[in-house]
């Protein structure tokens, strides 16, 4: 047969499909977009006319500052979880005010159902914008943006944000809208690492097991954890739960009063005081070769180290292409599930490089 022939032929088996199995194939196209678009979103959405964010863009562009949307992506699948109970929350000059650039990014993962999670996703930048305008008013814009201040009005937003999921409305509106019983909704909660990025300044605030690791430029150098897993048999975590009164237990690994695997997390209810929602602050400032942070839940890190996971980030950089942070948290997200890991995964890749803002 000729080429000339199988050309032909091509063309007439394509032009027969029509009628509903062209339909059917449309439709699986038009899906598998959809899909691929939630794997890797590298820029998020704008905010839409008439909401606070919005309302703070336009009231920095009249201020006379420009407002560069700095290079991000994310990925967040369920993995081998028969439910999705991660949530990711990126907003981009999420607080106003004149003390520079602020923007806000998040990773909750969340046990027993998703609706902690969740309200931390929509809920946790609006207490900390409310948390940081209050101490501007109090102390001054500069003086709130103290390390000492950051820490402060993080642990306010962290406790504002857990008594919302532990209090009777914030269980009756869950079990309104969730999939878990009314009575079960104290024994749901969520750990939280939130990243604010300035100009020149990372502040990262954490509590659980999820972690964020920055990765600094230069050949050898290691990445630097921005902070350390609240795990029960950390030592000083572990001295805090039995000073409390209760005990750690190890059932399938260490675990609050054999039950919880991790000893800090919003929610949890049915576990105060021993799990505690007071987050650990990091404040660091961003020197010329830092390149990009990583935001991720325990489905990533259980199976991929820190330096694994800089090393994937920065092949992604070397290849120069305009969304390499949305490509890096796919292909960590695909990394982790390669390697086995039975839980959701989800991550958020951030680009630091000052030459790009």
């Amino acid at each position: 047969m000729s080429m000339a022939q199988v050309c032909c032929d091509s063309a007439s088996a394509a032009a027969a499909v029509v009628g509903p199995e062209a339909e059917v194939r449309a439709r699986a196209r038009a899906e598998r977009r959809r899909r691929a678009g939630e794997a890797g979103r590298w820029k998020h959405a704008p905010a839409a006319a008439g909401t606070a964010e919005a309302a703070t863009r336009k009231r920095r562009v009249e201020a006379g500052e420009l407002l560069v949307a700095r290079k991000h992506g994310a990925a967040s699948v369920a993995g081998r979880r028969r439910e999705m109970e991660d949530a990711l929350s990126v907003h981009e000059a999420f607080a106003a005010g004149g003390a520079g650039r602020c923007d806000f990014y998040g990773v909750f993962d969340g046990h027993g159902c998703s609706h902690v999670a969740e309200a931390c996703r929509d809920r946790m930048h609006e207490l900390l914008a409310e948390e940081l305008a209050a101490g501007a008013d109090e102390e001054g814009p500069a003086a709130q943006r103290h390390p000492a201040a950051w820490t402060a009005a993080m642990e306010r937003c962290f406790a504002r944000m857990d008594a919302e999921v532990t209090s009777a409305s914030g269980r009756a509106a869950a079990s309104a809208s969730c999939r878990c019983d009314a009575h079960k909704c104290d024994h749901v909660g969520s750990t939280a690492v939130v990243a604010v990025v300035e100009e020149r300044r990372l502040v990262v605030a954490h509590c659980g097991d999820s972690r964020a690791v920055l990765c600094r430029g230069g050949d050898g150098t290691a990445p630097v954890p921005l902070s350390s897993d609240h795990k029960p048999d950390r030592p000083d975590e572990q001295e805090r739960i039995e000073a409390a009164g209760g005990r750690v237990i190890f059932w399938e690994g260490a675990r609050v009063l054999g039950v919880l695997a991790m000893s800090r997390a919003i929610g949890d209810g049915y576990l105060k005081p021993y799990v505690c929602s007071v987050p650990e602050v990091t404040v660091a400032d961003l020197a010329d070769g830092d390149e990009c942070l990583i935001l991720a839940s325990d489905g990533l890190w259980d199976v991929v180290s820190n330096e694994a996971a800089c090393e994937v980030a920065r092949a992604c950089l070397r290849r120069g292409r305009e969304k390499w942070c949305a490509e890096a948290a796919a292909l960590l997200t695909k990394l982790a599930l390669a390697r086995r890991s039975s839980d959701n995964v989800s991550v958020v890749v951030v680009d630091l490089r000052r030459k790009n803002h």
